[in-house]
């Protein structure tokens, strides 16, 4: 049953995401609750909301992944919902089920989705009993070594263990042949109970030079659902998205609506209402795998938004409150092309952060060009958090025109006092297999030198 539009939302996020939530609400006629850390108190969040509040120190545990804090802060404002971007709590299935207990909402699918989908061995189970191809792989997590040697010659080389209760790199190696099999078995536990407090760890087939093609399925309360395209996101460094497109180039017709009938059987396994995405592995002969369910907002969303026009976080907001799409699969057209680069404050030789203060700052303009980014002439970047500090974005009628008008905006795009990794972005854009769309989750280590 359809609920009033909310009055008023928190935003339990920061940087670029979070100015992106406050835009969405201002134009929804939505008052803005900010919260932030004391190292973002001078942030543009913080200044563009129509209250804020501090919930705690510097680092993320000590504020934006402060559960109390956060549910605190919305009943003292009377925010009716919360808005948790992606990152820090915004897969957290225990802070679903709280907000729900305070009488908050949670703009975002629910705790059972999220349960579901946020181990990596049960989202395996759930996309293969849906029909979805995944690779070969072991069922459940794999407990000592006699396992690993087991499942790795049942398999065949190379292999690929992976984390089970993360992503993001963590907790993954590659490994090409029993004699490195241990080890990379060992590392990747540890890393994975370092960074999840989890040590399960799966082991699955490695895809050689495949490509990162994910599908944006979007869901409402009274069980539609549809997915809006496709989207590219091979150029990685470290297993980090650096450059994602819409839509993914060179897949066929044919290719792209399976991929996309297949992320829907996955999403109705589940109940999954708001956004979400399904990311695949596509090898050369179009050969599709599932990877994993992101439950969230992605970084990427820009892209997905240029080629439909249908804006996520104002789809998230009215889902929330219980309104249905009011658009079927058959209504969703696609029109040009769009890129999205991430600009991190870094070195971009060595890949070191680069916190600090911006000294100067301009950002690129023009008819095809966004920037989503929470920087500015002044601010001090903290380096407590993630590095990204904006997003660039360009939308063409074609893919070439698309990447002239994202090379003109990063030759535009002026950061200075700190280092980012524009160098990085304007050598892959310029490198011919990139213009030919020759792309692999390898590109990088391959292909660019900066």
């Amino acid at each position: 049953m359809t609920r009033p539009m909310y009055k008023k939302i928190l935003i339990a996020n920061r940087g670029e995401i979070a100015v992106r939530i406050i835009r969405a609400c201002k134009e929804m006629g939505i008052k803005t609750v900010s919260v932030h850390s004391t190292a973002d108190r001078h942030s543009l969040h913080v200044k563009l909301a129509d209250e804020s509040l501090c919930i705690g120190g510097n680092s993320s545990a000590e504020s934006y992944l402060k559960i109390p804090h956060i549910i605190a802060a919305a009943e003292i404002t009377g925010a009716e919902a919360i808005h948790p971007g992606y990152g820090f709590l915004s897969e957290d299935a225990d802070f679903v089920e709280k907000c729900e207990a305070s009488g908050i909402d949670f703009i975002g699918p629910s705790a059972h989705a999220l349960d579901q989908m946020g181990d990596k061995i049960n989202a395996r189970k759930i996309a293969d009993q849906a029909g979805c191809p995944t690779t070969p792989g072991t069922k459940d997590a794999i407990k000592d070594v006699a396992g690993i040697k087991e499942a790795a010659l049942h398999i065949g080389f190379p292999v690929i263990i992976k984390a089970s209760a993360g992503g993001g790199g963590r907790g993954m190696r590659v490994v090409h042949s029993m004699g490195g099999l241990v080890n990379a078995f060992e590392t990747a536990r540890a890393e994975a109970f370092a960074s999840f407090g989890d040590d399960s760890v799966f082991l699955e087939k490695f895809v050689e030079k495949p490509r990162h093609v994910e599908v944006q399925v979007l869901g409402d309360k009274h069980g539609n659902l549809v997915y809006l395209f496709d989207r590219d996101c091979s150029i990685q460094r470290r297993n980090q998205k650096i450059i994602e497109e819409a839509p993914a180039p060179g897949l066929s017709k044919g290719l792209r609506k399976r991929m996309g009938e297949a992320a829907i059987k996955v999403a109705k396994a589940v109940g999954y209402y708001s956004a979400g995405t399904i990311e695949f592995l596509v090898d050369k002969d179009e050969n599709f795998y599932f990877m994993e369910m992101n439950t969230r907002l992605q970084v990427e969303h820009p892209v997905t938004e240029m080629i439909t026009g249908i804006d996520l976080v104002r789809e998230m907001i009215r889902i929330s409150v219980g309104e249905p799409l009011g658009y079927k699969q058959e209504d969703i057209k696609q029109k040009g092309h769009a890129i999205e680069c991430r600009i991190n404050a870094e070195d971009p030789v060595k890949f070191t952060p680069s916190p600090g203060l911006i000294t100067a700052y301009h950002a690129p303009g023009g008819l095809g060009v966004r920037v989503d980014s929470a920087a500015f002439q002044g601010w001090n970047i903290p380096p407590y958090y993630d590095s990204m500090i904006a997003k660039v974005i360009t939308f063409g009628d074609d893919r070439d025109r698309a990447i002239r008008k994202m090379i003109g905006a990063l030759e535009e795009y002026v950061v200075e006092g700190v280092k980012v990794n524009t160098p990085l972005h304007l050598n892959v854009l310029r490198s011919l297999r990139f213009q030919s769309a020759e792309l692999s989750t390898d590109f990088l280590t391959h292909f660019i030198k900066p």
